[in-house]
């Protein structure tokens, strides 16, 4: 019979227990071992039942052991000590806080008061299933160091009730999806209330005088305030009521409503937490990818309520605005029909007081190769933005290229988009095991601080180590990783039709003293799943070897509609299901979290070989890393930034343009296995003088130094805070509503006038082709600023290498000063001094840029005027 209603009733913790719940719905749980101890020892048997779920552990455990734990002094002071603990974590000054005394000592602009973090999805815990793959668990990795840090964030993101799917495999190894209900009230959440104690809510107007509801749900994330935005509430329609049912779900309008509730309706719930809990208002909003980006038009909606008009309140909320690129390629991108979000917006929808063209022009692909009816969300988050980033230094390289076209007239490389490299957040993805190690060399609270603040002395110690404690440790946790796998194994086996009695070789499969090699990510074809297939005898030969045998352990899941991805793993799962090879090769479904906490710290080697350039990022390498795990990757994302021979390898590459998709993933596959048979696997298997594998130790020992405080998400945030927030802040500051409307008339001012500008004449104190090393030749240059002034440009001469077309490589800008003007013909001459700073082909060149105060980037308009092709032939700028 099928229950008609679900509730969870909890038990009355008894008062001396009280505490229980404030740890329980704080989750820093989820990162701080002794709290979790503390969990385990409530009840060891309910809690491996729950999950290892605190919120769900209290729900389950037997009143009487509840009874019996108050009266358990000894546990009621371990309690009290772990409640005084998060107490002085949620309140005492950390790293933030005292960087923001040290900046008001130095009487500068000062940091953020605080910071709204919006992502679509978020990787806390396992128990919080509302992330899909790497930029959820980024996001939550941000979340978790911004909390140890004491930077004042607060996250917003959508609730999920089915989170993303639940995966299995059928008896021929197709994936399987499954979606099942979750229960708010059986998550880590509060509802956030009003003063009257009626749930808080936030309404999007939606076509047709329909309304979008959602209630809002806070997980305390450490210090960090996580808002999640739940639609199914029962003043919404059923339609309405779905908008947030799945996580990237549905057709292109479901999508749409979700990234409108996410940004305008996210911008709103800021404003309600921070009005019911006095929370500081942000300063800077930071989208982290283009999902959010609706953000922008709502507090350029606020601020027109408030008098200011639009083009004004763009220049304002840009100032403070932080847009953050994952996608190395367009097609990553959220695009949508023209006329589907002109629907949405406008008279009798959504934001009335802001002209639809104005919104659609934000978002439209105005630029060459654009699609001219698509809106594409990542464009609009860059027009949004005063500062933009991509995450990694490749990656952002590629995000220059890719966007360079909203920039037209300047190289990609001069595209006013950085890079900070993703980091990992230690205490989440470090095992127990390793931070045990690292506690007896240098003590608990140095070793805390070295997984979450950094600092290479702390690291520095692991040089100590001795082998052999390195060396069983590598051990314990490749032997926990054969456990759990044979476990899943046994359970997915049981998923897909098998009985107990077909099941007796599981026993046998992997050996905790055999290199084992980790696979585990999503699986869009430029992952490439299966190159490791691409020559099967040659990998099962690895796999037998008789005496350097290998065994690897995949997971991933793909897209429920990419069913290409999902070919990948059937034709994955079916080589693994091979009777000659199943005990060294296996797939285990539904990789998350949980999982993941096991499989990083058990292998010894982590694979990784996408499409160059197409990982963004790609950060599971990095929590291996931290668990003494080697890197095998080809050179992109942040390996291609911190490789170095003495801690992985690099799989070289065949990724000329001319290469046959087949050719190159033969020749790349032929790379990885002269890398595994001829330098990995017998460095793994090679013993020194002590008996031990020394030279891999020794590598182990160097990941662990070298790459460990680079890896960290507390190295990513302090850059995020130093490098973005802290200038979005200063220009959020600078820009009141004087400043803001003087920019933008200024720039429409100098977008109307730029087609007088050019460079009429350029000269220099030499005609010969050739100069020496360290001379300087004198620069002077006459240009026509049209109406402009010279106040509004800056006159630049541009230098540096040149490429057989005569492109400047590695330019150097240097700005040239007026001297005199405008002559009759209303012309101004500039000069200044080019020093020639290196040997070889060299060049110059000059060109003239809009200049204000107020800009980030000379390159923020768009605008650039450089001397004609026939200017350029008779100065000859160029010197051998």
């Amino acid at each position: 019979m099928k229950a008609i209603r679900r509730l969870t009733v909890r038990p009355v913790l008894p008062e001396p227990l009280r505490p229980l719940s404030d740890l329980a719905r704080n989750l820093r749980w989820s990162w701080h071992a002794e709290t979790r101890d503390l969990f385990r020892s409530v009840d060891p048997e309910c809690w491996a039942a729950s999950g290892r779920d605190p919120v769900r552990l209290l729900g389950a455990v037997p009143a009487e052991r509840l009874g019996e734990l108050a009266e358990d002094r000894r546990f009621v002071r371990r309690l009290a000590a772990a409640a005084d603990d998060l107490d002085h974590y949620m309140t005492g000054d950390r790293w933030y806080q005292t960087q923001s005394r040290a900046q008001a000592q130095a009487q500068s602009a000062g940091l953020p008061a605080a910071v709204a973090y919006f992502s679509p999805e978020f990787g806390i815990t396992a128990a919080l299933p509302q992330y899909s793959g790497g930029l959820g668990i980024l996001a939550g990795d941000h979340l978790k160091a911004a909390s140890d840090l004491g930077v004042p964030l607060i996250g917003v993101g959508l609730l999920y009730r089915h989170g993303y799917f639940r995966q299995s495999l059928s008896r021929d190894g197709w994936q399987q999806e499954h979606y099942p209900v979750l229960d708010p009230d059986e998550l880590p959440l509060t509802l956030l209330k009003e003063t009257d104690g009626t749930p808080a809510q936030v309404h999007l107007a939606l076509p047709g005088g329909k309304e979008l509801r959602a209630r809002l749900w806070l997980a305390q994330v450490g210090r960090v305030p996580l808002l999640l935005l739940d639609s199914d509430v029962e003043e919404n329609d059923l339609g309405e009521r779905g908008v947030t049912d799945r996580l990237y779900g549905g057709g292109s309008e479901h999508r749409l409503l979700q990234e409108m509730l996410l940004g305008i309706g996210g911008v709103r719930a800021v404003r309600t937490y921070c009005r019911l809990t006095g929370h500081a208002e942000p300063e800077v909003f930071h989208t982290n990818e283009g999902h959010a980006g609706f953000l922008g038009l709502e507090r350029i909606a606020e601020l027109c309520d408030r008098g200011s008009e639009f083009e004004p309140a763009l220049e304002a909320v840009r100032a403070g605005t932080v847009f953050t690129t994952h996608t190395p390629v367009p097609a990553g991108i959220d695009r949508f029909d023209r006329q589907l979000v002109a629907r949405h917006f406008g008279p009798g929808a959504e934001l009335p007081r802001i002209d639809v063209e104005r919104v659609l022009r934000l978002g439209m692909e105005t630029y060459p190769g654009g699609e001219p009816n698509l809106f594409n969300m990542a464009v609009m988050g860059l027009r949004l933005a005063q500062r933009a980033n991509g995450v990694s230094l490749l990656h952002g390289g590629v995000s220059r290229e890719m966007f360079s076209g909203l920039w037209p007239g300047f190289d990609a490389d001069e595209v006013p988009i950085t890079s900070v490299t993703n980091g990992v957040h230690a205490p989440t993805w470090v095992a127990p095991e390793v931070f045990r190690l690292g506690a007896r060399q240098i003590g608990v609270q140095r070793t805390e601080d070295a997984l979450t603040v950094g600092g290479s002395d702390r690291w520095d110690s692991v040089a100590d180590i001795p082998d052999e404690d390195i060396w069983e440790l590598r051990r314990t946790l490749r032997e926990q990783l054969v456990t759990e796998v044979r476990e899943r194994l046994r359970a997915s086996w049981r998923q897909r039709g098998a009985g107990t009695a077909e099941l007796g070789w599981i026993d046998g499969v992997l050996d905790p003293d055999v290199l084992t090699i980790g696979f585990a990510r999503r699986v869009p074809s430029y992952k490439r799943l299966t190159l490791m297939l691409r020559d099967r005898d040659r990998l099962t030969d690895l796999l037998l070897h008789p005496e350097r045998p290998v065994q690897i352990v995949v997971a991933g899941k793909a897209h429920p509609a990419d069913d290409g991805g999902k070919r990948l793993i059937q034709e994955l799962v079916r080589f693994a299901d091979d009777p000659r090879v199943r005990h060294r090769v296996v797939f285990l479904p539904d990789y998350g979290m949980a999982m993941a906490q096991r499989l990083y710290p058990g292998c010894d080697i982590w694979l990784n070989n996408p499409l160059r350039p197409l990982e963004a990022c790609g950060t599971s390498g990095m929590k291996a890393a931290l668990n003494g795990c080697l890197n095998v990757s080809v050179l992109d994302g942040w390996w291609d930034e911190w490789f170095r021979p003495d801690f992985g390898w690099a799989i070289p590459t065949a990724d000329g343009a001319g290469t046959d998709p087949d050719r190159r993933d033969d020749i790349e596959a032929a790379a990885l296995y002269d890398l595994l048979e001829q330098r990995i696997t017998p460095r793994f298997y090679e013993r020194g003088p002590s008996g031990l594998p020394d030279r891999w130790i020794e590598m182990v020992r160097r990941t662990l130094s070298l790459l460990g405080p680079k890896v960290l998400a507390g190295r990513m945030v302090r850059e995020y805070v130093e490098r973005l927030y802290a200038p979005a802040a200063a220009a959020h500051r600078a820009m009141d509503p004087d400043a803001a409307r003087g920019l933008a008339e200024w720039k429409s001012r100098v977008r109307a006038a730029w087609p007088g500008v050019s460079v009429d004449h350029v000269e220099t104190g030499t005609a010969t082709a050739t100069a020496e090393l360290g001379s300087t030749l004198s620069l002077r240059v006459r240009v026509d600023l049209g109406e402009l002034a010279p106040d509004d440009v800056e006159v630049q001469a541009v230098s540096g290498r040149v490429d057989s077309e005569d492109r400047i490589t590695e330019a150097t800008a240097v700005p040239l000063k007026p001297v005199g003007g405008p002559d009759l013909e209303g012309r101004w001459a500039y000069e200044g001094p080019l020093a020639l700073d290196r040997t070889g082909t060299f060049g110059y060149t000059v060109r003239i840029l809009p200049a204000h105060p107020l800009l980030a980037s000379g390159a923020e308009l768009g605008l650039v005027a450089v001397p004609s092709d026939e200017l350029v032939e008779a100065a000859g700028l160029l010197m051998r």
